[in-house]
């Protein structure tokens, strides 16, 4: 036979085991599904599944859904989707600027990271290609010849990442008649297994490397110098070098963005908070990619541990 308990007594039970967590019993503000975005690198699952068992401590319902990086702008204007934690200042801004001018996506401030992304190549490999960092010294035939392979001779090869991540990299090539062909890797981890084997043999390789990342702080190594970016450079083909094309520049560099759907801050006042309290640096997420990448230890796990080790910090961001 079972027995009521007074509310009372519930509560008061409630309440201990809230202060003993040192976390809400709940501040859900109701039981529909929050959907975060994953995509197709290992920072951002990382980044996300914080955010996502953060909440989920604070009594919300989660889900994590998989999505395009730059389509899942749409699912954000309409509210199918609703947060997504990484847009990069160098690949989508863009995007992120066209989504909140509708009023329908809203920034929520930047995540603590910064964001570089660009050509990179190991260090042995200046000595066939005197001039680097320099992109100029990419424009001789010599270089080109160094950096390339039997797909791609004459010309050189640039191993650019997954096409859903933009970054204009064909562009760039062609606004600044460089003597390469761009070759896109299928997936995050294709990109960064031909970097460690081409390292390993000391072979030629010139790549997209991004940070935050473990590959430039375990390779001895340097990102192109191309012109710098200005806005105009993306927008008016006047500017710069080639007068007729734009693009002939490199990649912006700036704050890795938090993004929601406008709707959420009314629907999930206290998810949004906690979402916009979020922040991470690049050294720490930098050892966080280590554990997962080189380590072997599975996102959830890194995960877990960093909820365990770390639960002042984000008890504060859903306080």
């Amino acid at each position: 036979m079972t027995f009521a308990r007074p509310a009372a007594a519930v509560l008061s039970t409630l309440l201990v085991a809230t202060a003993l967590s040192g976390t809400p019993a709940s501040a859900a503000e109701n039981d529909d599904p929050i959907r975060l975005t994953l995509h197709d690198w290992t920072g951002q699952l990382i980044s996300t599944r914080i955010m996502g068992e953060v909440l989920k401590k604070a009594g919300y319902n989660i889900e994590y859904v998989q999505a395009d990086y730059i389509a899942q702008f749409a699912g954000l204007k309409t509210g199918d989707l609703h947060v997504a934690m990484e847009i990069w200042e160098t690949t989508g801004r863009d995007a992120l600027d066209e989504a909140t001018a509708t009023g329908k996506v809203e920034n929520l401030g930047d995540s603590g990271m910064f964001a570089i992304e660009e050509w990179w190549y190991p260090s042995y490999m200046k000595e066939v290609c005197p001039g680097l960092p320099d992109w100029k010294a990419l424009k001789s035939e010599a270089c080109a010849e160094a950096f390339g392979t039997a797909e791609t001779l004459p010309k050189g090869r640039y191993l650019g990442a997954p096409v859903t991540w933009g970054g204009y990299d064909d562009e760039r090539v062609e606004a600044l008649d460089l003597p390469f062909e761009v070759v896109h890797a299928g997936t995050d981890a294709a990109l960064f297994a031909e970097l460690e084997s081409a390292y390993q043999r000391k072979a030629p390789v010139l790549l997209w490397v991004y940070a935050p990342h473990w590959a430039p702080l375990k390779y001895d190594g340097e990102w192109v110098e191309f012109p710098a970016y200005e806005k105009a450079c993306y927008e008016d083909p006047a500017w710069g070098s080639n007068p007729d094309m734009a693009y002939d520049c490199g990649k912006p560099r700036g704050p890795i963005w938090k993004v929601a759907w406008a709707g959420l801050k009314d629907q999930w006042p206290g998810a949004h908070k906690a979402i916009s309290a979020f922040s991470i640096d690049n050294d720490e997420m930098g050892g966080l990619i280590t554990k997962a990448d080189l380590d072997g230890e599975p996102v959830e796990k890194v995960v877990a541990t960093w909820i365990d080790e770390n639960q002042d910090r984000w008890s504060a961001w859903i306080k």
